[in-house]
């Protein structure tokens, strides 16, 4: 980085007054890409809009930014568009420190209209409530492009000056720390997920697994440990990560429970709970979580709520834990209404992912980590749905430089959603549920045992690709491809024939994403850029879950 902080966002969130105060904080310049447009232009954007059309403006903008990466000690304010047009958000996520400034529509509205005229703001004219629709139709087809920031920043209620030292502030911590090229088994984490309990190292690589004990003791984590395992690794990856944890002088209690979703319930938290009682556990000891989803979740959410919170470290072992599951901090267990419906927000002190546990799973466990390596690609990266395509001979042979190539660039797309929006606040991390809409519900409606979650989720992104089709967003090419994709991973794309669709569909209307009523469907615009969605109708809904259970 080049001592350069590019401000990103929605018109009104007050990029340009914050941009001026940060470089006044800082000492630099600040450069307002807008402005240089004018200039160059000679003419102001309303009348290059009306005069000459948005892709004279957008030729424009990509000049002035061309003439703003090349600053040194500078702030940049983007126009609302800017960074939504690929080639620039390429350019500018490689040369800078990106923060986007977020509001609530009503907000922008508001900043927008109270002094300035519409006429300022092609793209927002019309009545105050046609505005609002606009702003709102606008933010959502920008999102996914606005989530790919290092860092966001929340200015309803906040003022330039505040809003300034939040964005210096991320300034300090992005330089050289939100994402390291760590060489494969050495003491650099692949990413480092920021929280607002502080950060949260993920490690990924191949023979990572007996380094946990230093680890832990470099974390601050000494005393006694609480393992929790299953009854899959337990002989293995567990007997590994305990001898590692008492050579490094870390006294070890372990408790195995059952394989598989049946266990996240809680009953099961009852018993770990007394489990701990039994043992004596303290606020000061840790928990380490070592296996799949499951256990990650289960002993996650012991984590969170015995004693009022210790400290735990996740340490995955299947390929979903390690790319979605132990990331991001959420926790939960199911109801038999739903998939975890009972939960709670408590992040690791760190991630340890050792990429020789992934040759010991089965063939379709390792199908079912895939959908949500995909996944991520599918929702934010299109070059990286790409090298899964082209790589996929390498990637499903495990092969170590193509393999970890693709864990990694999967999880830092989580790692930064989850910096961004740690609980699911902004709407951004909702992205990272294209898939789990109908994925959820089907694991619901089948008591959690037909489909595993990656199974459930692939289905589930087939039905969502097919609904993006159908409300105009994603092209038949992309349908295409998706579906070309999850076929080459091993995932199924069918619900399974003996499935009651009504308790789908009801199961549906329970998903944590639904709001008044409605379900929020995340769909596909194209590949590599996903949007949330409201007003998908339930027609529509049940005529596709149909056709793919005939």
């Amino acid at each position: 980085m080049n001592n350069l902080i590019i401000l990103i966002g929605f018109s009104g969130t007050g990029k340009s007054a914050v941009g001026k105060a940060v470089a006044r904080m800082l000492g630099w310049s600040f450069v307002d890409t807008d402005e240089l447009v004018v200039r160059r232009a000679g003419k102001s954007i309303d009348a290059i809009f009306a005069e000459q059309g948005e892709a004279a403006f957008r030729q424009l903008e990509r000049e002035a930014l061309d003439t703003a990466l090349s600053q040194k000690n500078a702030v940049v304010a983007t126009g609302g568009g800017a960074f939504v047009q690929e080639g620039n958000r390429d350019r500018i996520l490689a040369a800078s420190a990106v923060v986007c400034l977020e509001a609530q529509p009503e907000t922008i509205v508001q900043r927008l209209f109270s002094q300035s005229g519409a006429e300022a703001r092609p793209l927002l004219m019309g009545t105050p409530a046609e505005r609002l629709e606009r702003v709102c139709q606008l933010k959502a087809q920008r999102q996914s492009a606005y989530a790919n920031a290092h860092w966001t920043v929340h200015t309803d209620h906040l003022t330039v000056d505040e809003a300034a030292r939040e964005v210096a502030r991320a300034w300090d911590t992005l330089r050289g720390k939100l994402f390291r090229d760590g060489a494969e088994g050495n003491g650099d984490p692949a990413v480092i997920v920021h929280s607002s309990v502080g950060p949260c190292p993920i490690y990924l690589g191949a023979g990572l697994l007996g380094t946990l004990g230093e680890r832990c003791r470099g974390a601050g984590l000494r005393t006694t440990a609480y393992l929790f395992t299953d009854t899959n690794v337990a002989k293995r990856h567990a007997a590994q990560a305990q001898a590692a944890l008492e050579e490094a002088g870390v006294k070890v209690h372990t408790r195995v429970i059952p394989a598989g979703e049946a266990s996240k319930n809680l009953d099961e938290v009852a018993r770990c709970y007394a489990w701990l009682a039994e043992c004596r556990a303290e606020r000061g000891h840790f928990i380490v979580a070592v296996g799949g989803g499951v256990v990650g979740d289960v002993a996650g959410f012991v984590a969170a709520t015995y004693a009022r919170g210790i400290p735990f470290v996740q340490v995955p072992t299947s390929l979903a834990a390690m790319v979605d599951a132990s990331i991001g901090g959420k926790t939960a267990v199911d109801l038999p209404a739903g998939k975890n419906l009972v939960g709670a927000f408590h992040q690791p002190r760190f991630v340890l992912a050792d990429t020789q546990t992934l040759s010991t799973l089965p063939p379709r466990e390792m199908a079912s980590g895939w959908a949500e390596a995909v996944k991520h690609g599918l929702i934010m990266d299109e070059a990286l749905v790409r090298s899964f395509e082209t790589e996929a001979d390498a990637i499903l042979g495990l092969k170590p430089g193509a393999l970890t190539d693709a864990l990694r660039r999967s999880v830092a797309i989580k790692a930064r959603v989850v910096t961004q929006d740690e609980r699911e606040t902004l709407g951004i991390r909702t992205l990272l549920n294209y898939g789990h809409t109908l994925g959820h519900a089907l694991e619901a409606a089948t008591g959690y045992t037909a489909l595993l979650h990656g199974e459930a989720v692939a289905i589930g992104m087939n039905a969502a690709g097919i609904i993006s089709h159908h409300m105009g967003l994603l092209s038949a090419d992309g349908l295409a491809a998706q579906t070309s994709l999850l076929r080459r991973y091993g995932l199924p794309l069918r619900i399974p024939t003996d499935v009651d669709l009504d308790a789908v569909l009801n199961a549906m209307q329970l998903d944590k994403k639904t709001a008044g009523g409605k379900v929020r469907w995340v769909l596909l615009k194209e590949i590599g850029h996903a949007v949330t969605n409201g007003d998908v109708p339930a027609t529509l809904v049940r005529k596709v879950a149909q056709e793919l259970a005939a």
